[in-house]
């Protein structure tokens, strides 16, 4: 089983179970719908009967933060496992954050651009390269405030997964 707590800008956060056998809970509920991948990070979801469009904008795997468009809304989620669940209640969240020295790629992909040089200081969040893998652009943000001391990699390079993009000083 697999739980995490979803969370939307302005919106009270939401318990999402996932069973070995398929089965999903939202807040305790059982929830079924029918998803049907449209290609390119686009898909059709039928839920209650209605009908929604959705597009995947943006993840973050660094942050667990993902950006969808539902029927033309943007929509922002944060999800939080049970380790993040428990670290925040103990009250340790923010202690959690340490000085990142390096960006590495978290998928394989190819390097379509670069959004920073050395030399420049940057804020947690700041994108700093986009990564496409398998027909998906993905922004790939600063961990943390800092400066960049080198980009390892160029325009147009092919990156393996845990390669090197970004060190910081």
């Amino acid at each position: 089983m697999l739980q995490i707590q979803l969370a939307a800008a302005n919106q009270s956060p939401q318990e999402v179970d996932y069973q070995s056998a398929g089965a999903v809970t939202l807040g305790g509920q059982p929830f079924a719908w029918d998803l049907t991948a449209l290609g390119a990070g686009r898909y059709h979801v039928l839920y209650q009967n209605r009908s929604y469009n959705a597009e995947l904008l943006e993840i973050d795997y660094a942050t667990k933060t993902v950006v969808l468009q539902l029927n033309g809304q943007r929509l922002e989620l944060q999800a939080k496992d049970r380790l993040d669940l428990l670290l925040d209640k103990m009250g340790l969240s923010a202690a959690v954050s340490t000085k990142v020295n390096e960006l590495k790629a978290p998928m394989p992909g190819l390097i379509v651009d670069v959004r920073v040089q050395p030399g420049q200081t940057v804020q947690k969040g700041d994108p700093l390269l986009v990564l496409e893998a398998m027909k998906m652009e993905n922004i790939l943000k600063a961990p943390g405030e800092g400066v960049v001391a080198a980009i390892k990699v160029g325009l147009r390079d092919n990156v393996t997964k845990g390669q090197v993009l970004i060190q910081f000083a």
